[in-house]
This record gives C-alpha cells, sequence and structure tokens, in this order.
C-alpha cells in the first residue's frame, strides 16, 4: 500500500471552528498514526466569501493547537501550491481534458436561461441543454468570446455506489445529481472539480471529511473514473451538534477554535476534547495528550450517531488540565485572567493564583473566585448557619472572640501557623474543627462558598484587614 496522505482543506471564510477543526484532526491523527503525510491546503476558490486575515488564523491555530502539517503553503512541499486561487491553469487544463473524455461539457447558457429552469419548488436543474452541441459550434462560440462555463457530464441512468470506512456501502442514484458547474466563467473552479484535481495530483489516499459529502462523493468518483484515476478512501465524519436538533454551524457563529482560548480553555484539552466528538477510545481513558491520542486512534473508535458537544464535559477536561499543570506555566497562562479582577494589584499574585489553581476548570473563571476579596460588608448573619458542620449564630456569637483573640496572638502571618491555631482553638472548646473554620470564613469574606479556605484567605487579607473583618462581623452579630 502507498504511503498514507491526508489533507485538510479549509476555505479562509473566518476563524477556525469547532468541526473543521475535528477534521483537521482526525486527518493528522489517522496520517499520523500511520506514519503518513499531513498536509495542508487552503481552498480559496469562493472568493465572495473571503475573509481577510483567515489564512493566518488558520495557520496560526493549527500551530497553537498542536495540528501541525508537513506539507503547505507557508512550509511548502513537492506537490505546490497549496492555495487554490494560484491553480488556476492547473484547473483549467484538467476541465478541457474532461470535456475531451465526455465527463464534461462546454454551456453557453445565459443567466436568464438558467433562471428559467426553476421547477415550482424554486430549485434549478440543469437541462443537459449545450451537450447536444457540435465541436464546430463551441469552438465559434468561444472564438467569438461568449461567456462559458464547464459542467459536469452526469448520466441520466444508474447509480454511482462506493464503500465509506465509517458509513459502509452508499449508493446514490444519477438522477438526484445535477450536471454541476466545475469550471466558473472566470476561470475559477468549484470546490467540487478543485478538490477532485488537487487531491488527485497531490497524492492524497484518504479523505476525511463530513457527511454533507456523502451524497457528493458518487460525482467526485465519475471523475476519478473518467480520467482513469485510483479513487481515494472515504472516511466520512458524523456531524458534531450543538443539541439534539441544531448542528453546530461556523454559519451560525458558533464557536471557534479562538472563542475557547479567549474564554479560558486548556488549549490541550480542547483538542482532547474535540477527539472525542464522534470517536470512542478503547478502554476508558478520556484525557489524553497528542501523543496519546495517535498512539490510541482508529477508524474503528468511530461512530455514526451525530456527536453533542457537551461544554460542561469540555470544561470538566480544562479542569483536569489546570489540576496538573505545573504552577509556573500556570500562572503565565493565568496571568492575564488575573487581571480582569478586581483584586488584581491589592494582593500577591502569586498567592492569589495558588488559591484558585484546581479550583477553576476555565481560566476565565478567576476573576470571580477572588472577586469577593473586594466586596465585604454587611451579610446576612444566618450565614453562619451550617447544620453540617455544627454551625449556628449562637456557636458564631460564643466563638468569633476567642478566634480574632487567637489569630491576634500569631506573629508570622502564614496560611499554615493560622490552620493549626484555629485546630487548636476548636479542641480546647470542645467545638468541631470544620465549625470553626465555617465561622472564620464566613466572618472574613461575607460569603458561603468561595475559592480556598479561611486561613488560606486570611494569609492573603493580611493580618490588618484579617482582624478588622472578624470585629465588623462580632460587631453584626451583636446588634
Amino acid at each position: 500500500m502507498s504511503k498514507v496522505r491526508t489533507r485538510f482543506a479549509p476555505s479562509p471564510t473566518g476563524y477556525l471552528h469547532i468541526g473543521g477543526l475535528r477534521t483537521a484532526l482526525y486527518g493528522f491523527l489517522y496520517s499520523k498514526k500511520n506514519g503518513g503525510d499531513f498536509i495542508l491546503r487552503i481552498e480559496d476558490t469562493d472568493t465572495a466569501r473571503y475573509v481577510d486575515g483567515s489564512v493566518e488564523i488558520i495557520y496560526s491555530t493549527m500551530r497553537d493547537s498542536g495540528i501541525m502539517y508537513d506539507e503547505g503553503p507557508d512550509v511548502g512541499g513537492n506537490y505546490g501550491p497549496y492555495v487554490q486561487s494560484e491553480r488556476k491553469n492547473i484547473y483549467k487544463e484538467y476541465a478541457e481534458k474532461l470535456v475531451e473524455l465526455g465527463g464534461a461539457y462546454y454551456c453557453f447558457c445565459s443567466p436568464e436561461r438558467i433562471e428559467g429552469l426553476r421547477d415550482e419548488e424554486g430549485n434549478v436543474r440543469y437541462d443537459k441543454h449545450c451537450l447536444k452541441l457540435s465541436k464546430e459550434e463551441i469552438a465559434q462560440k468561444i472564438a467569438n468570446g461568449e461567456p462559458y462555463v464547464i459542467r459536469q457530464n452526469v448520466p441520466v441512468e444508474g447509480a454511482g455506489s462506493y464503500h465509506d470506512l465509517v458509513y459502509g456501502d452508499i449508493s446514490v442514484d444519477y438522477k438526484d445529481i445535477e450536471d454541476g458547474i466545475l469550471l466558473k466563467s472566470d476561470g475559477m473552479p468549484t470546490y467540487n472539480f478543485a478538490n477532485v484535481i488537487d487531491d488527485h495530483l497531490m497524492g492524497i489516499t484518504h479523505v476525511i471529511r463530513g457527511t454533507e459529502y456523502l451524497s457528493s462523493t458518487p460525482k467526485y468518483n465519475l471523475m476519478y473514473d473518467a480520467f482513469g484515476w485510483e479513487r481515494p478512501v472515504y472516511i466520512h465524519l458524523p456531524p458534531i451538534m450543538k443539541d439534539a436538533q441544531h448542528k453546530l454551524s461556523k454559519r451560525n457563529g458558533d464557536a471557534s477554535y479562538e472563542d475557547f482560548i479567549k474564554k479560558g480553555y486548556v488549549k490541550e484539552a480542547i483538542v482532547n476534547y474535540i477527539a472525542l466528538l464522534g470517536w470512542s477510545p478503547k478502554g476508558n481513558q478520556e484525557k489524553m495528550s497528542l501523543s496519546e491520542l495517535i498512539e490510541n486512534f482508529s477508524l474503528e473508535g468511530i461512530g455514526r450517531s451525530p456527536a453533542i458537544f457537551d461544554d460542561v464535559k469540555c470544561r470538566w477536561l480544562s479542569g483536569e488540565y489546570i489540576k496538573e499543570m505545573d504552577f509556573d506555566k500556570f500562572v503565565s497562562l493565568a496571568t492575564p485572567f488575573l487581571m480582569e479582577s478586581k483584586a488584581y494589584g491589592k494582593y500577591d499574585s502569586q498567592k492569589l493564583l495558588n488559591l484558585v489553581k484546581g479550583r477553576v476548570q476555565i481560566f476565565s473563571e478567576i476573576p470571580s473566585k477572588i472577586d469577593f476579596l473586594e466586596e465585604f460588608g454587611a451579610f446576612d448573619v444566618n450565614m453562619f448557619v451550617n447544620e453540617k458542620q455544627k454551625a449556628s449564630i449562637e456557636v458564631a456569637k460564643q466563638i468569633l472572640p476567642a478566634i480574632k483573640g487567637k489569630l491576634e496572638a500569631i506573629e508570622d502571618w502564614q496560611n499554615s501557623n493560622l490552620f493549626t491555631a484555629l485546630v487548636e482553638l476548636s479542641q480546647s472548646l470542645e467545638i468541631k474543627k470544620q465549625a470553626v473554620l465555617w465561622i472564620a470564613r464566613i466572618a472574613i469574606t461575607a460569603k458561603e462558598a468561595t475559592a480556598g479556605g479561611a486561613t488560606e484567605i486570611a494569609e492573603l487579607l493580611g493580618k490588618d484587614e484579617t482582624l478588622n473583618r472578624l470585629q465588623f462581623s462580632i460587631d453584626l452579630l451583636n446588634k
């Protein structure tokens, strides 16, 4: 068998969305698992949808995500150019050759005539009108400068069949396939033509793409067969849904890789989660590095059912990466989000980040986890009540002065010293340790849920602020 060569061929129409990135990832994983090459090709023939800057976004997204290609416009290779708009002459040559082979024909019909072919449902279906033109008529029209397109000549009868490695045997009646345009009047190819020519000339052995192309593949195979070329192996991927009814859609503005990065998801977690959208590894392992994904990837694990994007699971996976992250790396990634917090610059940044590491799933949660440090004020004293911890308003009234007194005596204001002091206090008062720590945390934060325990927060606040807050809470209880 020839060396495996897969490709990712995005259109530069904006940010790289999750569905596109998964296609790229699977192409990358399959090629690497089989010792092959992964190629990036830019399909920019649809000039109406072209967005400036998109090509650079594609490059940077793939580099940043680790889905790196062996050949492409910016890294070179032996099969370039890798940008379709730079291959215009190639398409013209092969379109004319396909006409000679009977697989396509010149069409000179005006837009007005085409418009008149609409059926009752408003759909246009070309009627092969120009197929019967003689060579002489065609030559004369071209010599006269009449605009034309080149259309595919799809058989009127029969069906196109092929085997897909995920969906099995597929068959589409030719009567359901229109004689689509292959080469437009401006000389640019349509996707339906360019992808076949490029895949063949670039030696692509396995075509990996979404299920929306299942019904189009027979018309591509007609071209492969007309040219006498070997068909590639087809691997169509199940759609990604945002919910049971709606596909995840780039056109609907659904999330791109860039969006997830801006929200503070760990990039390795994004790639890891995308891999699980439609593919189930053997065993129960879900958290996998890129090298582990390559090792474990198999086509057998790809399902046919739509994959639903579960943001809860993606966040969870991101949180798992944060828990295991080296602290220095965490600091570098988390600091831009920390700077959005009200607490930034007022407390030791290292201590703030130490407080939230392992307590956030995505970096953008950091401000909400620590802003309570700057939001202290009058609160409902019923927050002291916690039946599970055996804490109550009466117990709070009893022990808060003792907590203040115990902490006041501490000179080395470190979390470990503060924690030891409160544990000793709970033992001497014969009150449950959890009750003392709960009451202390409510008293200095005015919050029932915070990142970090009472003594961690007290260390951050500093001795004077902690004692002031304890006195405030004592006074509040005694009103």
